[in-house]
């Protein structure tokens, strides 16, 4: 159970890291997409937490 943890964190922190990427990479994002954004780190950090808990229970 603890490698599908441990790589469920790895894929959320990649997906994370490919949006701050992609976030920081543009110049000239639109109030939109700056909300899309957050909305979608938002969900990535929340199952990141969830795994966290799960991974220290």
């Amino acid at each position: 159970m603890d490698d599908k943890i441990e790589n469920a964190i790895a894929y959320y922190t990649k997906q994370g890291e490919a949006i701050l990427a992609a976030v920081n990479s543009r110049q000239n994002l639109t109030a939109d997409e700056v909300i899309h954004y957050g909305e979608e780190m938002a969900k990535i950090e929340y199952k990141l937490t969830a795994l966290e808990v799960a991974r220290e229970s």
